[in-house]
């Protein structure tokens, strides 16, 4: 097993935009951030807290040791002072917490844990006229031993098995209407399949003139949102040789006009992830699992596959998509799951972080809604990727607040098959090009390898 790591420290990031409807906020960076003034003074703060290591990986019960510091325009400041706090990856109450002055120089605060997971660090301070973001820093413990908080369902499998036959119960006979492509040498077709329970619409592209059996194929999944498919991304796939199918979360019509999504996802579909939560039957990801079985089943259907390669692409709710398809179907010899979303989902219940959604979980009263618990262990990555041979390659971001690193982790480790992690050690909820670049050139390599091998 290998592992990769982006391994820049101290870079001063500005507030990146919203990606995803996973993101908590926007205020939220790591490493370093630059004060935005809410009056004409354009003179900033600058706010910062660091670890001790460039890559911050250490034993249980070592020390980690977090650096404080705050400066203006780089001068130290008379009064400066940073609320900072220590927690289990997020985890509230924290289990430190205190006010550092650092008029005089950093300020060095300490933690460590006592178990495999995460440590993080965050850092505020109030300017009067300014809004300075709250900055994190993470330290990971140990954390290719952290397990998954609550065990697999004894009727996991069961569960799956009946899903999918009532799915294929009713045949794949996809619509399939050519549209221009939006690339040379690419054919492209909008495709509908009714499954009786839902609806697949995606977009499927494949190099103009494919011959049959030649072409290794990808389903490439969404993050979190109401949006139509991809044409572009299915093309770029079809581009480097694939027989590519981008299907967006909700069976929805493509290509419409922006508001049309707009106004579902500012009604019907307004934090669909959160409707009608307890039970399994009911949870919104049992029919966008079975849309991906059923996007399995298109690709492997379509005479130009290869009938051998088979992948699955996506972050964030995406990344959770890739580790179920993996989990469904042993057709599926690799995956990527960037940032993955829907790992660990039940942490509260071993008190720790949970994984996206993880509002999902949680009553008014801030307790934990039991039967939401339970049915969301039917679609948490962690089971899925015990039932997997495949290869994967995983990303995350060590100060990640939606899909926290520690569930990716309970996720990552029982993933028999050959695996790469790449940790992101200032990454929140965020892309990256290495994220992307790396997750191409694991896909193309993996082709590569099946296709060396082939009898």
């Amino acid at each position: 097993m290998n592992r990769l790591f982006l391994t820049s420290l101290l870079v001063a990031v500005y507030l990146p935009a919203q990606v995803a409807a996973e993101e908590t906020s926007v205020d939220e960076v790591s490493a370093r951030s630059y004060a935005k003034p809410r009056n004409k003074n354009t003179t900033s703060y600058e706010l910062s807290v660091t670890t001790d290591r460039v890559a911050p990986i250490y034993k249980k019960g070592e020390e980690v040791r977090f650096t404080l510091d705050l400066a203006r325009e780089g001068k130290r400041l008379a009064d400066g002072k940073v609320k900072w706090s220590i927690s289990k990856d997020g985890l509230v109450p924290p289990m430190q917490e205190g006010v550092a002055d650092v008029s005089s120089g950093p300020v060095v605060v300490t933690g460590k844990l006592d178990e495999p997971g995460f440590l993080q660090c965050r850092a505020d301070v109030l300017i009067p006229g300014f809004s300075v973001p709250t900055v994190r820093a993470a330290a990971a413990v140990d954390p290719l031993e952290i397990k998954p908080s609550v065990a697999i369902p004894d009727d996991f499998e069961e569960f799956w098995q009946h899903q999918k036959e009532k799915l294929r119960a009713v045949p794949s006979k996809p619509d399939l209407t050519m549209v221009k492509a939006r690339k040379q040498g690419i054919e492209c077709f909008d495709v509908q399949d009714n499954f009786g329970q839902g609806n697949l619409s995606g977009y499927l592209a494949m190099p103009a003139g494919a011959k049959m059996g030649r072409l290794p194929a990808i389903l490439l999944c969404h993050g979190a949102g109401v949006a139509s498919a991809r044409q572009g991304i299915a093309e770029d796939w079809a581009k480097d040789g694939f027989l590519a199918l981008d299907f967006n979360a909700h069976g929805l019509p493509n290509a419409k006009e922006p508001a049309f999504y707009k106004n579902l996802q500012q009604g019907d579909l307004k934090e669909y992830y959160l409707h009608d939560t307890g039970s399994r039957d009911t949870m919104f990801f049992r029919m966008l699992y079975l849309r991906v079985q059923r996007g399995l089943d298109i690709l492997t259907a379509r005479p130009e596959w290869d009938g051998r390669i088979l992948v699955a692409y996506g972050r964030s709710q995406g990344g959770a998509q890739a580790i179920a398809a993996a989990g469904l179907d042993p057709r599926v010899t690799f995956f990527v799951a960037q940032i993955p979303a829907v790992c660990d989902v039940a942490g509260p219940l071993a008190g720790r972080i949970g994984g996206w959604p993880k509002a999902m979980l949680m009553k008014a009263d801030g307790t934990i809604d039991r039967e939401t618990a339970e049915a969301s262990r039917y679609f948490d990555g962690t089971n899925f990727a015990q039932r997997t041979k495949a290869g994967a390659y995983f990303t995350l971001g060590f100060v990640d607040a939606s899909c926290p690193p520690t569930g990716v982790y309970a996720a990552y480790n029982e993933i028999t098959g050959p695996k790469n992690m790449l940790d992101q050690y200032l990454l929140g909820h965020h892309p990256s090009a290495e994220a992307d670049e790396g997750s191409r050139e694991a896909v193309l390599q993996h082709v590569k390898t099946l296709s060396a091998a082939k009898p």
